[in-house]
């Protein structure tokens, strides 16, 4: 199994495209609404992804299901096989609700 990431958006999601994998870019603490832009980064990658049979997620819901409130607007981004986005959904899910309790 190898780990590659070119650092262009659509060479690594043609990557996740050919040989399978997830493509993920995280909010962080810094940025935690992520770096990629909904409209002109992450819903064209996720249709893409869509119409290949995968996945595209915020890592709380389907990217495509989000409605901009800005033109530049950003989101976490996550692309990649159904299963595999379903069980990052899932981490994310877990974590957050943890998170919730610990407050």
């Amino acid at each position: 199994s190898n780990a590659r990431y070119v650092g262009a958006l659509v060479a690594d999601v043609h990557n996740v495209l050919i040989n399978g994998g997830i493509y993920g870019y995280p909010g962080t603490r810094t940025n935690p609404d992520g770096k990629l832009r909904l409209l002109y980064e992450s819903n064209p990658m996720g249709m893409i992804m869509e119409q290949a049979g995968g996945a595209a997620s915020t890592g709380t819901g389907r990217i495509l299901d989000v409605d901009p409130t800005e033109i530049h607007m950003r989101v976490p981004t996550f692309l990649g096989s159904m299963d595999n986005v379903y069980e990052l959904d899932q981490f994310h899910q877990y974590y957050d609700d943890e998170e919730e309790t610990m407050v």
